[in-house]
């Protein structure tokens, strides 16, 4: 077996363990079945994870990680907010569909962390991740567009980051993907109202006092 820095095995076993437990949905997923889905030996996954509780939050991470890099690249100023901000669901968007199961695997984890002893932690980060992703995202829109803001950057985040769970979730129970260029069209035109890219004007300079 090639040797290979510590970090990318992670990588490798993480993104193994999300196949198997899309496969197999993550009650069932055994250490045994990550190792030989990753072709690797029980005693490398030990090396690498010392608890399944940091498998579960490397997985929640990786799986972030894997949309937020395509929002961020759609995320570049277009002519209009609006086309800039359409972009960007879009491309979520795009990655739900590629990727149904794995955005499916998102809400099994978060019921397996809420249930299990000691898990529950887990659950807590992973919707905190998604509010630090959206704020990350906000700030580079507002820094790439010289945006203000009509509410506070974590408020918005927490926001976008419940509308698009609960959106998400919706889809991959309906499938009715006729419906979701309206829908998109919608979130949109909300969002862009949260946004404003009009510069303050300047305060009046104060008129010359004569004197008396």
């Amino acid at each position: 077996m090639a040797r290979m820095p510590s970090a990318e095995r992670r990588r490798q076993l993480t993104e193994a363990a999300i196949r198997v437990m899309t496969r197999d949905g993550v009650a069932k997923t055994t250490t045994r079945a990550i190792a030989a889905e990753a072709g690797v030996s029980l005693s490398v996954f030990h090396y690498c994870f010392e608890s399944k509780q940091a498998l579960v939050e490397s997985v929640i991470t990786t799986i972030g990680d894997h949309y937020v890099t395509v929002v961020k690249e759609a995320l570049r100023p277009r002519e209009t907010l609006e086309d800039t901000v359409r972009a960007g669901f879009q491309a979520y968007w795009d990655h739900v569909r590629a990727h149904p199961d794995e955005h499916m695997l998102t809400y099994e984890l978060t019921q397996y962390a809420l249930r299990r002893p000691g898990f529950e932690h887990l659950a807590r980060r992973q919707h905190e991740m998604y509010g630090e992703a959206y704020s990350d995202l906000i700030e580079q829109l507002r820094r790439g567009m010289d945006l203000r803001l009509r509410v506070p950057v974590t408020v918005l985040a927490r926001y976008l980051a419940a509308m698009t769970d609960g959106l998400t979730l919706n889809y991959l129970v309906l499938g009715d993907r006729a419906a979701w260029t309206g829908v998109l069209d919608t979130v949109t035109a909300h969002v862009a109202s949260l946004v404003t890219d009009d510069v303050p004007a300047a305060a009046p300079e104060p008129p010359d006092r004569a004197p008396r």
